[in-house]
């Protein structure tokens, strides 16, 4: 089997760029990312789907072809267009809400984490493991040992 490699190459392009637009700020420029990545995948698997072939419903014939085409690969790449639509619209609605309560469509840096970032670990203590352990399980196996025979689950 023959793989074009220039389709590799695009394929490689769009999902390399699509990766970019997704780590930027800016999420008009994520949602470009992503439909870029999508694409990406749908080329790909229409190029691993196989060699090009008749139709596959039983009496159609192609112009010379001797195999039957992969509806696999059609089916998969047709909902994966489905899907990532409607990720593409989901997202668009939360940039239109974003934008709407705060004009911009960029996510700033949280300053709780930003904060949080700059504070130093505070040292665990012997005092502090034991607060963490908690009370026992009540569904322990000698809890359950307990229990009178008919009430055991």
């Amino acid at each position: 089997m023959m793989t074009n490699l220039g389709l590799l190459i695009i394929i490689g392009a769009l999902t390399a760029c699509g990766v970019y637009l997704m780590l930027e700020r800016n999420l008009t420029r994520m949602v470009l990312g992503l439909l870029l990545v999508g694409n990406a995948v749908n080329l790909l698997i229409l190029t691993v789907g196989g060699p090009s072939g008749n139709p596959p419903i039983i009496g159609r014939q192609s112009a010379g072809r001797t195999t039957v085409a992969d509806p696999l690969a059609q089916g998969m790449i047709l909902t994966a267009i489905v899907i990532t639509m409607g990720v593409a619209a989901f997202t668009l609605a939360l940039i239109y809400r974003m934008f709407t309560l705060e004009s911009d469509d960029v996510v700033d840096d949280d300053a709780e984490d930003a904060r949080v970032a700059q504070e130093p670990p505070e040292p665990v203590t012997d005092d502090d493991e034991d607060e963490l352990s908690g009370p026992t399980d009540e569904d322990s196996p000698a809890e359950l040992d307990a229990l009178p025979a008919g009430e055991k689950s």
